[in-house]
């Protein structure tokens, strides 16, 4: 059902802070933590599993996991104008999860290059679909006041839901059999699906869901594609978003291979150590962002974030002691866990009164996975070319590059209000 006919009745009013159940709150705090994208709980071990159970060779590996990147290119502006336009966000949400756990216990039966595909496409969408219709129904729930400080609450729960899953999955997968892992991340789906449902839905205001104006009459105001196109400060940000994840996004992957080369029955204890600390560090990091970003500004947190990167790729380049990498990985915390708040509370702003807040989280995405692809490619080739170093340093101009565009091209989006008590 389209969205405009519920939006009619929508009183629409984000001025103030909006009052939300304890039921509601619970719930969405519930749905973060079990959202844990299963690309990252399934992923690592799903090439494993098809080389030891399946015995497919290399090159069918990598067909069937370089289709997720290819489906989050293709699909995260469509879906976001999905969000926008269906009134039942909290049935897409649970749907999503649904077909996300589908999607793993199809992998189980899988035995076809074709049969795994479709599973991974259908995981991708899901993974693509439930974080811009959960930051709908968190500001269709707060209001755009309250915003940020909830936005930093989604991403603390969703880092600790990351960290469990990460942890239970390796667990798992020593344990008993990698194929368990499947199991549980369909259980964690489950489990978000039912926390979606748990959320009132007369307390997801519409017209707050997607940032729109009500015009005379109550009917939704909703800004052309055109109109989007004319504010140069989307132009930045996109330009500024895709410059973090060209920066970011093959930073870890090259520690990878650089602990590999070096030691490699020690890579893979140092790479979950790795992901454990940045995610452990993120949950707390996206709490004081979503508070900082009300107080400072968007602008000076997000460019903390840029430096956190810039500093990281320095550091990884003039350090081969493993020991280190660990503690270096801190500022992946810092630097993420800022992103994932501040990025979507800006593009909140910048799509305030359009209607179309999820069609900009959507082109923001894309965003993030054109930039991811560039970084991988870029980076590994002029590693293997000029060495490590080299690589790392590359990065680190990267995100200084974007520190500076986004420092003096971008204006500050924040609605000056006087500071919470």
């Amino acid at each position: 059902m389209a969205q405009a006919g519920a939006i009619e009745a929508s009183a629409g009013s984000g001025a103030a802070q909006r009052s939300v159940s304890a039921q509601s709150r619970r719930a969405l705090d519930w749905l973060n933590f079990f959202k844990a994208d299963a690309q990252t709980t399934v992923g690592p071990y799903l090439a494993i599993f098809l080389l030891a159970a399946r015995h497919w060779n290399v090159a069918r590996i990598g067909m069937v996991m370089a289709l997720p990147g290819l489906v989050a290119v293709l699909t995260q502006t469509p879906a976001g104008a999905l969000v926008d336009w269906l009134a039942q966000k909290r049935a897409l949400v649970a749907g999503a999860a649904v077909g996300l756990g589908a999607g793993c216990l199809l992998l189980i039966g899988c035995t076809s290059v074709a049969a795994v595909a479709m599973a991974q496409g259908l995981i991708a969408l899901a993974t693509v679909v439930m974080p811009p219709a959960i930051a709908a129904i968190s500001v269709g729930l707060v209001g755009p006041a309250a915003f940020a400080r909830r936005m930093g609450r989604n991403e603390a729960y969703s880092h600790a839901g990351a960290v469990f899953a990460a942890l239970l999955a390796g667990a798992i997968a020593y344990s008993f059999a990698t194929v368990g892992l499947f199991y549980f991340a369909a259980a964690m789906s489950v489990a978000g699906a039912i926390a979606a449902w748990c959320i009132r839905p007369e307390e997801i205001d519409p017209a707050l869901a997607r940032e729109a104006a009500l015009g005379r009459g109550g009917r939704p105001e909703i800004v052309a594609i055109g109109g989007l196109l004319r504010d140069s400060r989307i132009a930045i940000f996109a330009a500024a978003v895709t410059l973090f994840h060209l920066a970011n996004a093959a930073m870890l992957p090259l520690v990878g291979e650089m602990l590999s080369a070096g030691r490699p029955t020690l890579a893979a204890p140092y790479m979950s150590a790795c992901i454990v600390i940045a995610q452990l560090v993120m949950a707390p990091v996206a709490v004081v962002a979503g508070r900082l970003a009300d107080v400072w500004g968007r602008k000076p947190v997000f460019l903390l974030a840029l430096a956190a990167l810039a500093m990281r790729g320095v550091l990884f380049a003039i350090t081969r002691k493993p020991y280190l990498v660990v503690p270096i990985q801190i500022l992946d915390g810092v630097g993420a866990g800022i992103f994932g708040v501040v990025a979507v509370i800006i593009v909140a702003d910048l799509a305030r009164h359009t209607g179309r807040f999820n069609l900009l989280q959507g082109a923001m995405n894309t965003c993030v996975a054109v930039g991811a692809a560039l970084s991988n490619l870029g980076a590994g080739v002029v590693a293997n070319r000029y060495g490590y170093d080299r690589g790392f340093l590359l990065l680190s101009a990267c995100a200084l590059g974007a520190l500076g565009f986004f420092w003096l091209a971008m204006p500050e989006t924040a609605e000056r209000r006087p500071p919470p008590a």
